[in-house]
C-alpha cells in the first residue's frame, strides 16, 4: 500500500468507519491508480538521501509546496495527525532550516536534490533578499518564503518544481 492509499485509509476511517475506509480503499485501489507505488530511479536517490538529512519518515509525512504571488508556502504535516514523534521531528528541522535559509545556507537541499537543483543558485545568491517564516501548525509546520523580487519568486517556483517532482508520492500541490 502506497503512502497515499494510507493517507486515504485512514481518512476514511476517521470520517465514516470500516464503510467508508473499504469505499476509499476499492475507490483508489482500481486499475487506473495502480501505478502509485512505483518511483523513478532519482525518486528512490531523492528518498535514500533525504533520510540522512530530514530526521522524520518520509512515509509518515507529506511535504506541499504552494506558490505564491510573492514566493510561496511549504508545509510538512504527518499523514496522522496524533503522530506526535513524526510532528516534534518535523517542527525541529523547519526550525533549523529556517535558520539556515535565512543565512544563506541552502546544503540540504542541496544534499538531498543536487547542486544543480532548479532556482538553488539563485536562491543562495538573493537569499538576502528573502524572508523566511516557520509557523506550527497542528500536524506539523509551515515554512513561508517572500521577496519583492520578480527573478527570486520564479527561483523559488523553480525550486517547489523541482521538490514536488523529486519526492514523489511524498510531497504534493498546494495545501
Amino acid at each position: 500500500m502506497n503512502h497515499r492509499m494510507r493517507r486515504l485509509l485512514t481518512a476514511g476511517i476517521a470520517a465514516g468507519g470500516v464503510g467508508a475506509a473499504l469505499a476509499t480503499v476499492l475507490l483508489i485501489g482500481s486499475p487506473q491508480q495502480d501505478n502509485g507505488d512505483r518511483r523513478t530511479d532519482r525518486q528512490e536517490a531523492v528518498a535514500e538521501r533525504g533520510q540522512t538529512v530530514m530526521p522524520f519518515d518520509l512515509e509518515q509525512t507529506t511535504h506541499h509546496f504552494t506558490p505564491t504571488e510573492t514566493g510561496g508556502v511549504q508545509d510538512v504535516v504527518a499523514d496522522r495527525p496524533d503522530d506526535a514523534k513524526q510532528i516534534g521531528l518535523i517542527r525541529t528541522h523547519l526550525q533549523q532550516e529556517a535558520k539556515a535559509f535565512s543565512q544563506g545556507d541552502f546544503g540540504d537541499p542541496a544534499q538531498i536534490h543536487g547542486d544543480s537543483m532548479p532556482g538553488l543558485g539563485k536562491l543562495q545568491e538573493g537569499y538576502e533578499r528573502i524572508e523566511v517564516r516557520y509557523r506550527e501548525r497542528p500536524d506539523g509546520a509551515t515554512l513561508t518564503y517572500a521577496t519583492d523580487e520578480p527573478t527570486l519568486v520564479n527561483a523559488l517556483h523553480d525550486w517547489f518544481e523541482a521538490q514536488l517532482s523529486d519526492h514523489g508520492d511524498h510531497a504534493e500541490s498546494g495545501h
